[in-house]
Order: structure tokens, then sequence, then C-alpha cells
């Protein structure tokens, strides 16, 4: 009887795939991604073994039963390649290769331990028989060949431990992405359809692309763009550096974005390296970041990742889909996200930690394109604290055994490095823990220097507690102002107590993206013309949102926070001498707290910096050793347990690097458990859709949209309704989204299609033009609304 990896839908086994032609192919695909970084016969020994299950009889009754999409899974084939690698490979490579071979369609599971399903109970489980697999494999390592293939792990570094259990999600990664395009290949070939465009990696026609736009961009007309000249020229200069760690510490101001992306550029073409990874924090700026970089480098080479582009979920049909941008459409950068294989990726660090990390074999796919990769961290100071540890540690092992550049990228850095003995911990040698980066690996020229050129504030800090009645009078006495608050409950009483003052304007991230642009063109207009514009904004505002104000008043916070607050004040230098921002503690009021719980560590670390500063007059709190100063301070107050404080589903907490040592001897990596207990975000927000519009045309556009989407007659969803839909969702925590559903204030459109994808808001009273979106009463309606 023939073997068959794949039946082919309406075909006779003639046009089926035999199991020795897949296996080759997986082995072969599987091989060349684990080459950039010497694995290539490890990953090669996979390939060949991931499918030997299918020789059993019942497995090959049941793929000649016409098996249907959602239909039953067929028997077991995963177990026997792990049984197989652990018995011919020694023991330690062995069952490194059985993870990915036992998950690689259910994904990591956790090595042993805990009640359910793990690695231990699939290499003893009792699988139907497959003899005969040898005569299906051809060429399969040696013993001997994979043991000398085995890459070398720093064993005196803390973290020494992270290194395996890290090589085998990349070795799970290369098995599962040359599975799934090899079983692509073969399907889309035995349909007669072409193959579908695919991925790309950084050509020399990237490089000359971001050089033209590069000298186009450069101006010396003004000793600021002479500086940001000066940034770029340095930091260009040391593209020949090698690949690892490096540094760039650039004020606001200072042209980061562009001269991170020229480096990069320069860096990839000096050691071959294949793409491009920008990770941004913020949802909010991304947009905007990779609108620049669509414009240097064209639409087809830019690939958004983030969660308004999740490809990762399953997404509804389209129609006309290859139509919808460009001549290969949403639908290549859909394949492309699936595995991260385009030259430039622009995503957020949830997107790209959170990957890192998980166990799903869609999440998964993606790692080994990291491998030989520059990866620009964006705000690096935002890595949440609680998973400060394992972050690190991801970066630090990319950058020693997977030949990628990782560039943290700020204006206040996060005192990561060994030198700034920030971290709570020695290592075994007695040296401060922390990521090995030479001082000559920071890309900007003189940082303090720096600092002190593109300085347009000056930061005062009232210990005193403000009351709204004193900045509302503020407020009055200045026509161009900023405050910037912790809560939306805040940023609403403020407005409401300044609203009748000329020009008073209100952000939130209760208001959708095209509100909230609408609302800034117009003060940016105003602000142009030196009208009146006093705005109350929470944080989103110093998430990239280019607005300059004389003066900026922020409520306590931490210092990164302060710091992008003040780069919202003067920002262009405009005014003579330097722009006012006051930091303020604000007065309590009942039911609202002047400092968020979640902030208070922040607070206090920023807290103290400024009072170390308060002796020397002179001193700047934003200054580069004031902010070393307050994440020494910290970390260190924080502890080192605090570093590294992830919680399963059941709230139980577990240390994520401990986890990974404590396992490391017995090669009983919690992959599973971690993958759970890894998010960057602890309030999971859900979309809700507001058919907002500027103009009568606008709103009649998305109206018509949606009409669309509703229309039960129509098989697909309406070409670029996603892209569209983008610009009018807000972000609600799951419980409040799940009251409006239950009150009939939200409905999902067509359930029965698209699940709860599209949650349309039915009652416009709970939308408002100078809050947004209503969360208190979701039965609320405004008077004019009760006229029948």
């Amino acid at each position: 009887m023939e073997i068959f990896a794949h039946s082919v839908d309406g075909r006779p086994e003639a046009h089926w795939e035999p199991l020795s032609h897949h296996l080759s192919q997986v082995g072969h695909r599987a091989a060349a991604f684990a080459s950039l970084f010497g694995a290539a016969d490890i990953s090669c020994a996979m390939g060949l073994l991931h499918d030997i299950g299918k020789m059993s009889e019942s497995y090959q009754n049941y793929i000649r039963s016409a098996p249907k999409a959602g239909g039953p899974k067929g028997p077991d084939h995963s177990s026997a390649g792990a049984k197989e690698a652990a018995r011919l490979y020694q023991p330690y490579l062995g069952r490194i290769m059985a993870f990915g071979l036992a998950g690689h369609h259910a994904g990591l599971m956790d090595g042993g331990g805990h009640e359910g399903g793990n690695l231990s109970m699939r290499l003893t489980k009792s699988v139907e028989d497959y003899t005969g697999w040898e005569d299906h494999v051809l060429g399969l390592p040696g013993a001997e060949v994979l043991t000398t293939g085995l890459p070398r792990f720093d064993r005196n570094r803390i973290d020494a431990t992270f290194s395996p259990s890290f090589f085998v999600r990349m070795l799970f990664s290369c098995l599962v992405d040359a599975d799934f395009l090899a079983t692509e290949a073969f399907l889309t070939q035995a349909s007669g359809e072409p193959l579908p465009a695919r991925g790309g990696v950084i050509t020399a026609d990237h490089l000359a692309k971001v050089r033209t736009y590069m000298a186009g961009h450069r101006r010396c007309d003004t000793p600021l763009n002479r500086l940001r000249s000066q940034i770029l020229d340095h930091a260009n200069g040391k593209a020949g550096l090698p690949t690892g760690l490096f540094t760039m510490t650039v004020p606001t101001g200072g042209g980061k974005t562009l001269t991170s992306l020229s480096f990069a550029m320069e860096h990839a073409a000096a050691h071959d390296l294949r793409r491009i990874i920008y990770v941004i924090p913020f949802t909010s700026i991304i947009e905007q970041t990779a609108e620049i970089f669509r414009k240097i480098l064209g639409d087809e080479d830019v690939l958004e990742h983030h969660s308004s582009f999740d490809w990762d979920r399953r997404e509804p049909a389209r129609e006309n889909d290859e139509d919808d941008e460009g001549p290969a459409g949403l639908a290549k950068l859909r394949r492309d996200a699936q595995n991260w294989d385009a030259p430039l990726i622009v995503t957020t660090a949830v997107q790209f930690f959170e990957s890192l990390f998980a166990a799903r074999t869609s999440k998964a796919r993606k790692l080994h394109n990291l491998a030989k990769s520059v990866i620009i961290l964006d705000e690096a100071q935002s890595i949440p604290i609680h998973l400060l540890r394992p972050c690190m540690a991801a970066i630090d092992e990319l950058a020693r055994n997977y030949g990628a550049t990782v560039i943290l990228c700020t204006a206040t850095q996060p005192a990561l490095r060994v030198q700034d003995g920030a971290l709570p911990r020695k290592t075994r040698d007695g040296h401060a823990e922390g990521l090995e980066i030479g001082d000559d690996r920071e890309l900007a020229p003189d940082p303090q220097g720096l600092y002190k050129q593109l300085r347009r504030v000056r930061v005062e800090w009232r210990h005193d507690p403000v009351s709204d009645a004193e900045i509302a009078a503020r407020f009055a006495a200045q026509p161009q102002m900023l405050c910037i608050v912790n809560s939306r409950a805040h940023a609403r009483d403020l407005f409401e107590a300044i609203e009748k003052q000329d020009g008073a304007a209100h952000l939130t991230t209760l208001m959708c993206a095209r509100h909230r642009r609408a609302v800034l063109a117009d003060l940016r207009q105003r602000l142009a013309a030196r009208l009146p514009v006093r705005l109350v904004a929470t944080s989103l505002i110093e998430a990239g949102v280019d607005v300059d104000f004389p003066e900026v008043w922020r409520a306590v916070a931490g210092l990164s926070n302060i710091a992008q607050a003040a780069g919202r004040c003067n920002r262009e230098g405009r005014i003579e001498g330097l722009g006012r921002t006051v930091v303020f503690e604000p007065a309590e009021v009942e039911g609202r707290k002047p400092v968020p719980r979640a902030m208070i560590p922040f607070y206090q670390a920023a807290k103290n910096a400024e009072r170390k500063i308060m002796r020397d007059p002179d001193a700047d709190i934003l200054g580069l050793e004031a902010v070393r100063e307050y994440y020494r301070w910290l970390y260190w107050e924080q502890g080192y347990a605090a570093l590294d404080k992830a919680r399963l589903p059941d709230g139980s907490p577990i240390e994520i690097i401990a986890a990974i040592r404590d396992s490391c001897r017995r090669l009983e990596f919690p992959f599973a458990r971690i993958a759970q207990a890894f998010r960057m975000i602890d309030d999971v927000m859900d979309p809700v859709i507001v058919p907002w519009g500027a103009t009568t045309e606008e709103k009649a556009s998305i109206d018509a949209l949606i009409a669309e989407m509703k229309d039960e007659s129509r098989p697909f969803l309406p070409s670029g309704a996603q892209r569209r839909l983008q610009q009018y969702i807000v972000p609600v925590p799951s419980g409040a989204r799940q009251t409006l559903l239950a009150s009939g204030a939200a409905q999902a459109i067509r359930a029965k299609d698209y699940g709860d994808s599209f949650v349309l808001l039915e009652n416009p009273s709970l939308y408002d033009e100078r809050f947004g979106l209503r969360l208190d009463d979701p039965t609320w309606r405004t008077s004019e609304s009760n006229i029948m």
C-alpha cells in the first residue's frame, strides 16, 4: 500500500503526496531556516522525522476516508517522531528535538511536572504501529553529526539555562514553518494554481531607497537640523561594527526614528542581515511610523502586525482579497505576517515579546526569522517591570546565539547595561547583572552633550497637592497649555472645569482614532495660528503625538512619562528660552486616586531621583544621570523577584527564569505554562465599532460600509473593510463590552458568520463628542433620542 502524507480533494491517489516527498521537503526547508544559527542538521532530522507516525495503518485509513475540514481529527501522528528522536539521539539532544516533534500541531507542551499532557507522557505513550518508517526517510543525519552541530552556550551567564530552552523554541519554529510552507506548496500545485507570492528580505534596492530618502530629507538650515544630520552620520559611521547589542540614546526631537532605520539598513547591508523588525510600544503611533516607512520603501515591503492587524486570528473571508491594496493585496500581507517573512516589519512590543514566549504554532512560526535580523526596540524603557528579566534574557539570546542585532532606542535609557549597576543581583563571577553593551556601542554622539543641546524645557516639581481649580485658573491665564493626567476620570473632571474657556479640548482613548485625529488636526491648526488651545489629555498624547505647547503640566508619574510630557513642550524651540513643564501631585478627590496603584513604584522612584538632585540647583530631573539614578532606585527597590513576576490564569505566580532554570537539568521546560503566564498587558481590551464621522459625508460612508457588512446576502466581508473599520474602533475592557452587549447598547454584526469580531455600538447616545464612549451607564440615552 502506498503511504501518503496528504490527500487532494476530488483527485485520485496518483495526485496525492507520498510521505517520503513531504518528509524530504520539510527537512530541506527546516535545514535552510536553521542554517542561519548553525543547526541545519538538527532541523533537517526533525523535518525528516516529524510525520513518520503517518505510516500507521489507522492513519492511512483515515486519510483515505476523505477527512473534511473541521471534522474529526486523525490518529496521533506526532508522538512517533518524538519517540524516535529520543531513541536515536543522545538523551539531551533527543529530548530537545522531541519537544518540537511532539508539538508540531498542538504547540509546545510542558516537559512534565503537572497533570495533563506533557512531553514525558507523550514519550511513554502507546501509539499506532509505524513500522517501516525508515524506508521513507532518506539522509537522516547520524547522532555524531548532530552532536557536533549543537551551538555552544555560555554557561557562566546568570541565565545560562535560558539558552537551551530558547534553542528548543527556535528549532520548533523552523519545523512548524517548514511544515506549513511545504504543505501549502504541494496543495497549491496539486490544485493547478501557481504558488502564492510570499516574503522577501533586504536587498541593495532597499538600501538605495533609504539612502535616497535620507539625502533628500537632510537639512542644514537650522541648528536643530544640523544636529540631526550629525546624529545620523555618527550612527551610520558605526554600521560596520559587529552584530550584537547597541543603544541609541537620542533626546526627543533628535530624529531617532529615521536615524535608527538608516543605521539598521546600513548595518544589514554590511553584515548580510535579512530583515528589520521595528518594535513600538504603542499602537497609537505604529500606523504613522509604518506610513513613513512605506513612503520610503513602498507598500509591499513594509508589514504591519499589531492588534488591529493581528493576522494570527482567524479572519472572516474577504471578497476580492487580491485587489484590496496594490498588486499583491492583503492576501500577501496576511501570508507574510504568518512568519514575518518581509524586509521590514513594524510591530508592537506586545506582539514581539509574547511571540518569543508563545507555545502556539501560529505564533511560533515567525521566531526563526529573527535570526540574522536587526531588531529596533523603540522606547525601550517601556518593557514592563514584571517581565523585565525574561525580556532581557530573550534580547541577549538573540544577539549572542542567533546573529541578530538589537538596538535599545530611547531618550531615557532604562539602565539595563552591566556598567549601569542597576539590577539587584550579581553574576557568579561577582559582576553586576545586565546586558553587555560597551560604551562604544552607543550610536548617538555624546548623549550627554546631545541632551544639553536639545534641551527645550525646565521641569518644576510642585510638592503641595494641586487642585483642579488651580489648574483651571492656570489654563485661564495661559492661552496655550497642555495638562496630562493619569486617568480618564480625572481628565473628564478637569475638562468640565475649563470647558467654557476659549480653545478648550479633550483627548481620551474612549474616542475612536478618527475622532482623536480630527481633534488633533484642529488644535494643531490653532497652535500654528497662535490661537488659544487648552488641552486636557491622558497619557495617550505622550505616545509620539507631535504637538508643541509653551507650557505643559503633568500629573505625577514615572520619569519616562515626565520626559514624554516634556517632549510636547517647546518641541520645535520656537519660544525664547526654555518652555515650562510642571509636575504636580493632584489633590485628593473622593472616588479618584491621585496616583493609580500600578504607577506607585514609578512615582516613588521619580520622587527619589527628584529629591537627590534638589541639592544641586543646576541639576535636571531629565538629565542622563538622573535617569540612571531613577532606574537604579526603581529596580533595586522593586527587588529581584519583582522583575520576573508573571501570573498563570488561576492567579498563581510564576517566575519564568526560575521555572526554566529549575526544569533545565531534566529538560522539563514548562513551555505551555510560560505561554499562559507571559502577558505584557494584564487587562484584555476588546474593540467596539463607533460609526463616527467628522463630516456628513464621512458619517454616511461608514454607515454604508456597516450596512454592507450586515447584508446577509453577501457571502464575504466587503473589500478593505477591516482597514477602514480600524479608524472607528474604541478598545474597552472585556467586561465593559459584555455589559454593552447584554444591555443591547451594542450588537455583534452577523454573529453567526463572524462571531464577536465586529461589535457595533447601537446606542448613539453613548458616544459623546467631548468624552468619547460612555461606559458608566449602557442604558443612558439623550432626551432627544427618547422622543418618538
